[in-house]
């Protein structure tokens, strides 16, 4: 069969504009396929902003919703003696404290050793660590070889008996064994016993006595204070059962009588509303992108390129509305029911939310608890914080209906890559059919084009030997 390497050079025709005409007036079907997969594919990507945008109010409506921040109290002392921290519960008041003695950790030292790595037993011992109160012994056993200071150091600390091993190097080369409890207190002082070695049991027992063999350069003691006059003695200098609410940090003695006074802190809960105003304006913004519409222009054939891809949304209008509609609090048993009434106020052109700052400072010195009423509730179904994350919790969930239309749109898409791909296909399959019948229809062009050339050539000879027979 004759081939052909250039379609239309058998036949004289443009096949192959004529074809490349063929391929792309079908490909015009694949335009608006493609037309929906890239307005399906933005709604798909505006879902994502939606969501992250949604999340980040989250976090701010978290943090919001929390009872504590309308409650909290701020700590001020007359020295640098003590400090306070406060927690839910503490009062606001003044107290005059005196501290007369810190809880201080008790230290032993051992004896002079010559090294710090020269065995001091002949043979295997058991070391014995007591402290006070409740602990139980902790029991260390300290092979023979390893009963340097060096060793004795590391099998303390490895044992975690509550007490913590060191070794000193004095002034003229020799060592010592130092220990120290963990904790501070008399019920944390500690006593050593050593059995199975009597040069070890020399060099390191301590019970408390003068016949001690080492000896106790730290006492252990408890803190003494007084607060409005009544004594506290307690082993540690972080005291937090001495006050409700109020943990006392206690750092040195005081120069007789100082001052504590707690107040109320609105500072916490005024950043809180503030973060939470700002972060809901960042949602409104993010809600007016993603909706945003310019009427067509007269004449234009296509809608503007700036349009948001969540126009005229039904999941998107829903969540806007519905989270407008959550910033009252009718069933408050608090004299405040809205965000109006503490300075807090909504553009209707915008949905965007300003603060009074004077208006909401007033309101949170006056009547916290029952800011905290409107803004938080129950903490399970009431409260304007407390409604709007339960609704976000239920809107970013998998089941919810934000998850819900990204899969309808991820659907879609599917179904619209399906679609090109089974069109393109088709067009292909096409293409193909026509360039097989236009390269069949060039070779037979070709040889009647031959044909035609050998007859007419023939014809011309025929027609030449005639004429000459006739002469």
């Amino acid at each position: 069969m004759t081939s052909i390497s250039t379609l239309g050079i058998g036949s004289g025709l443009d096949l192959s504009s004529i074809l490349d005409s063929l391929e792309a007036s079908e490909k015009a079907a694949l335009t608006p396929i493609s037309t929906q997969q890239s307005s399906y594919t933005a709604k798909l990507s505006a879902y994502g902003t939606l969501k992250s945008a949604l999340t980040t109010f989250q976090t701010a409506n978290s943090t919001l919703n929390n009872a504590n921040l309308f409650s909290s109290t701020a700590a001020t002392s007359t020295t640098t003696a003590f400090s306070a921290t406060t927690a839910s519960g503490a009062l606001a008041g003044k107290y005059t404290i005196s501290v007369t003695q810190l809880a201080t950790a008790q230290t032993l030292t051992s004896g002079v050793q010559t090294t710090n790595n020269t065995a001091i037993a002949s043979s295997d011992s058991t070391i014995t660590i007591q402290q006070g109160g409740d602990a139980k012994p902790v029991t260390i056993s300290l092979a023979a070889g390893n009963s340097s200071l060096t060793g004795i150091r590391d099998a303390i600390n490895k044992a975690d008996a509550g007490v913590t091993a060191s070794i000193i190097k004095t002034g003229d080369g020799s060592y010592r064994l130092s220990m120290t409890s963990n904790d501070t207190g008399t019920d944390n002082a500690m006593t050593i016993a050593v059995s199975g070695d009597s040069a070890l049991q020399s060099f390191m027992t301590y019970d408390g006595t003068s016949s001690s063999n080492m000896t106790q350069s730290v006492a252990a003691k408890n803190a003494e204070l007084t607060v409005n006059n009544v004594p506290i003695e307690n082993s540690s200098n972080t005291i937090s059962d001495a006050l409700e609410g109020i943990t006392l940090n206690l750092n040195d003695v005081t120069s007789g009588n100082q001052s504590l006074t707690i107040t109320k802190d609105t500072s916490g809960a005024t950043s809180a509303i503030t973060n939470w105003v700002n972060a809901y304006n960042t949602l409104q913004d993010q809600f007016s992108s993603l909706t945003k519409y310019t009427a067509v222009a007269v004449g234009a054939d296509a809608q503007d390129t700036s349009n948001g891809a969540l126009v005229g949304d039904s999941t998107l209008r829903t969540i806007q509305s519905q989270l407008k509609s959550m910033l009252t609090n009718a069933q408050s048993s608090s004299t405040y029911k809205s965000l109006a009434q503490i300075g807090i106020t909504s553009d209707p052109s915008t949905g965007s939310l300003s603060i009074d700052s004077t208006a909401l400072s007033t309101a949170l010195d006056k009547d916290p608890d029952g800011i905290k009423e409107m803004i938080v509730g129950d903490g399970k179904t009431t409260g304007i914080a407390t409604t709007i994350g339960s609704n976000l919790t239920s809107w970013l969930s998998s089941t919810g209906i934000l998850q819900a239309a990204t899969d309808g749109v991820s659907k879609t898409l599917n179904n619209l890559t399906d679609q090109y791909n089974n069109e393109s296909s088709r067009i292909d399959d096409m293409v193909a059919r026509y360039k097989t019948q236009f390269t069949a229809l060039d070779v037979l062009m070709s040889k009647l084009n031959s044909t035609s050339s050998y007859l007419t050539s023939q014809f011309s000879t025929s027609s030449s030997s005639t004429s000459s027979t006739s002469s």
